[in-house]
């Protein structure tokens, strides 16, 4: 049984690739993210790109941890989870400077007071002075805030980004026959991370909230799950969110750590790298690790060199009985940012991420194939997408 699809989500969104298969894709058809005309001032030489995505479920989690506790620092992390899956996505293609920002918050008033909606306002300026601090300009055009309580149980935290780009600094996905991927690790504390991060990032929420966390939470919080999952798979699993996992943090915590931003260090690979010699940057979220597939033809990926499973993707498996296979397309388990580039070039990356204390290694490599095809060999077994 695929557990993720019985919780009403989909990891690999293969509704939306249906919907949107037959739509103009954009000037650079297989780019990360759809770049338009330079619409604004109609420059030939430029190109426009809007963004749009939201912290995902990871919200409900927050939710019932700040009722439980009363720790209200979990809604900063949600705010970094949000802009980052559209910051890190950018930053795919190229565009991690001068980024227009806009929110969109929608809340059930019942259940989120007016106090947690300042410190999600409060908490975007803080994380956007943070990346200001490391050469990335980012510039807050205000926002929506609704009481949408009929449609929302808890709260959904969302953001759109505008960044306007020459299209020469574009980015685009030509993956080749012998390149190498180079991993960025998601575990661990990067220089500019102010707590050890779990690496969980902000997919998969849904899943590893009910799988690793206990019953009693159903019971307490019916308003932070939706109504039509299985019971059986509410809460499902066994621990507590405050008691402690590893590195002094509670089990809560730990699925809570902010979704980790790599813009500091692509800042730098981009200023320090030759750019042409990347022929791609895949960020591991929908899907996980057979991210790439949507990317590539005629290609084999083999990733056969992965980080060791961070301890709270192992404890996910373990509280899930899920098959690995499952494990690889919804989780990034280890890595979340890879580039496909020459050897010299994977060096290069590998000694800049270091340098803000983000392992960084080869973890696979690219073959021509008369098929799209991935394999992932590892700790847990070799699997083939």
């Amino acid at each position: 049984m695929d557990i993720y699809k019985s919780r009403g989500v989909s990891s690999k969104k293969e509704d939306v690739h249906e919907a949107i298969k037959n739509l103009d894709k954009g000037l650079f058809p297989n780019a990360f993210c759809k770049i338009l005309p330079d619409i604004v001032c109609k420059d030939p030489s430029f190109c426009n790109i809007m963004h749009s995505d939201t912290a995902g479920t990871k919200t409900s989690l927050a939710y019932i941890y700040w009722k439980e506790t009363g720790d209200d620092t979990v809604w900063a992390g949600i705010i970094q989870d949000s802009l980052v899956m559209n910051l890190d996505d950018l930053a795919c293609v190229g565009a991690i400077n001068d980024l227009v920002v806009s929110s969109t918050i929608g809340r059930n008033k019942n259940v989120i007071p007016g106090a947690v909606i300042k410190s999600l306002i409060q908490s975007t300026q803080l994380f956007i002075d943070n990346l200001k601090s490391h050469g990335v300009n980012i510039y807050l055009a205000g926002g929506e805030t609704a009481d949408v309580g009929d449609i929302v149980r808890t709260l959904d935290v969302g953001f759109t980004i505008f960044s306007r780009m020459k299209k020469e600094d574009v980015i685009d996905i030509n993956i080749k026959d012998g390149d190498v991927i180079v991993g960025l690790s998601s575990f661990g504390l990067a220089s500019y991370e102010k707590e050890y991060n779990s690496g969980i990032g902000s997919n998969g929420l849904t899943s590893a909230r009910h799988d690793i966390f206990a019953n009693y939470l159903s019971e307490k919080y019916p308003e932070s799950f939706n109504p039509l999952i299985p019971k059986e798979l509410v809460y499902s699993g066994s621990k507590k969110l405050t008691d402690i996992f590893v590195n002094d943090l509670t089990f809560g915590k730990m699925a809570l750590s902010p979704t980790r931003t790599y813009l500091p260090v692509l800042k730098s690979i981009f200023s320090n790298c030759n750019k042409e010699k990347i022929n791609g940057i895949i960020h591991c979220t929908g899907g996980g690790q057979t991210k790439v597939l949507n990317f590539i033809d005629n290609m084999h990926i083999i990733k056969d060199n992965l980080f060791e499973t961070p301890d709270l993707f192992q404890l996910i498996a373990k509280e899930s009985q899920v098959d690995f296979s499952e494990m690889y397309s919804v989780f990034n388990m280890g890595h979340r940012m890879e580039f496909y580039t020459d050897k010299n070039t994977a060096n290069e990356i590998i000694q800049i991420a270091k340098s803000f204390n983000i392992d960084a290694q080869i973890i696979g490599k690219c073959v021509s194939s008369s098929e799209k095809k991935l394999t992932i060999k590892s700790q847990h077994g070799e699997f083939i997408y």
